[in-house]
């Protein structure tokens, strides 16, 4: 039998392979270089970006708990500028596709960032919008949280840029498959969720909670069965690819998602625990593959579960 082909095409950009590293669990890229060939990963998505460096929350901002781990990171980061001027060129020539995520407080925010990424970052393939972030002009309310607000801040990054358009969506709402179809109205390319799952850890000696703003974003094998529901509902109400992503940390995982619909996976928290779990997810798809009689990646997610 010969060898199971396991690129897939993502918004007209061809991945070697369904597997892509979050972001905010491979920082800009380089730091995982001593650890892992990123040419050999389907693509990379960097850091969250902002118009401006951000400090991020006050610590303790990290506290692992049972099978997921809470993160308050605060979206810290060098700004779209120093990211062009001293983290771009250090991966640039990596043959593995390179994938900006982006955030704003406002609409203009996103908008001046994705316009400078497409004037001045032509490696950079594609888009991340998180629009989980706080929308300062509408009192902190999340992006993410309103189908209106949503198709608002796809269309202005749509208008202002030619790289394709992932929008990422929270789980933290009452009904994703509305978020997803606004987005996808107003011109997303492709969606990828989830984003963490709103969350809290209390120290009982303290009396206090752990986190010093109380509340994080919960990731990890804890949240996959969420994760894997959502992508399921998803890809069901929308006609764009979707991207899955929680909790994945096996070869097993990532083939679940790939059933529910997803037309590619990432991995974020596992690549913490061990840098080179990408690797062996790929492994272990191509293994199933060559089990199953696959030749395709589009022949595992074409099988219909709903009966």
């Amino acid at each position: 039998m010969k060898e199971p082909d396991l690129s897939v095409n993502l918004c007209g950009i061809r991945f070697k392979n369904p597997v892509i590293l979050a972001s905010g669990t491979c920082g800009y890229g380089h730091e995982l270089l001593e650890f892992l060939d990123l040419n050999n990963i389907g693509g990379v998505v960097l850091k969250g970006l902002s118009l401006k460096p951000k400090k991020g929350n006050p610590r303790p901002r990290i506290h692992e708990t049972p099978c997921g781990l809470l993160n308050s990171i605060g979206l810290e980061n060098v700004g779209i500028e120093a990211f062009i001027k001293e983290k771009l060129p250090i991966i640039e020539g990596l043959k593995t596709n390179i994938i900006a995520n982006i955030l704003g407080e406002d609409i203009d925010e996103y908008k001046e960032i994705a316009q400078i990424l497409e004037k001045d970052a032509p490696k950079v393939c594609a888009i991340e919008v998180n629009i989980s972030c706080p929308n300062v002009k509408a009192g902190g309310i999340s992006f993410g949280a309103d189908p209106q607000m949503a198709s608002k801040v796809t269309e202005a990054v749509k208008k202002v840029t030619s790289k394709p358009i992932i929008v990422k969506l929270s789980p933290n709402v009452t009904d994703i498959t509305q978020i997803a179809k606004a987005v996808e109205k107003s011109g997303a390319d492709a969606i990828s969720l989830i984003n963490t799952v709103l969350a809290m850890a209390i120290d009982i000696y303290k009396r206090k909670p752990v986190l010093s703003r109380v509340f994080g974003g919960l990731s990890g094998p804890a949240i996959k069965p969420i994760a894997l529901r959502l992508v399921w509902q998803t890809v069901r109400a929308v006609n764009i690819p979707v991207i899955g992503i929680g909790g994945i940390s096996s070869g097993k995982d990532a083939i679940e998602f790939l059933l529910a619909g997803a037309s590619a996976i990432q991995i974020g928290t596992a690549t913490l625990v061990d840098p080179y779990i990408s690797q062996n997810v790929i492994d272990e798809i191509k293994s199933y593959m060559k089990q199953m009689g696959f030749n395709k990646i589009s022949e595992i997610s074409l099988i219909d579960l709903s009966n």
